[in-house]
């Protein structure tokens, strides 16, 4: 499966509202939860706050990739969300981050996990589209975005 069919409205928040890297995690998890993706909210979260722990997933320009393998799913899972104000993420560059690609595997699942990093460090090297996503407005511009690029 393609990360692109992944991406629908019910998946996406925009603006988020968290101010901080511990709250965004939190408020990226519940987005699954809320879509009825995960069961189990404290497993997952646990397991991207482990991950966070490890090293930080802010990459550069603006973009964070959260994500971890929890046997609390059984597919890949993803959240998206955009905080066009910008968080302190401790991404590589030391720049805010904007773009929020939260990634849920299990952990049997290792091809669709790399081949959906690999999609968004993609989407990430056209800054057109990334600036045209932390201007989006809503859910369905974000997923009209994400589906055109």
């Amino acid at each position: 499966m393609a990360l692109i069919d992944l991406v629908v409205e019910k998946i996406v928040k925009i603006p988020l509202e968290s101010q901080d890297k511990p709250d965004i995690l939190r408020e990226l998890v519940r987005i699954l939860k809320d879509a009825g993706e995960i069961d189990d909210f404290d497993a997952v979260l646990q397991g991207v706050q482990d991950r966070e722990d490890k090293q930080s997933t802010g990459l550069e320009q603006g973009i964070a990739v959260p994500h971890c393998k929890s046997a609390a799913v059984s597919s890949l899972k993803l959240a998206i969300g955009i905080a066009p104000q910008g968080i302190d993420f401790d991404s590589m560059d030391g720049q805010p981050t904007n773009l929020f690609f939260l990634l849920i595997a299990s952990p049997g699942l290792s091809g669709p996990h790399v081949e959906a990093l690999a999609e968004i460090a993609k989407l990430s090297r056209s800054k057109a589209v990334c600036k045209a996503l932390v201007h989006a407005e809503s859910a369905q511009e974000v997923v009209e975005l994400l589906k055109g690029s």
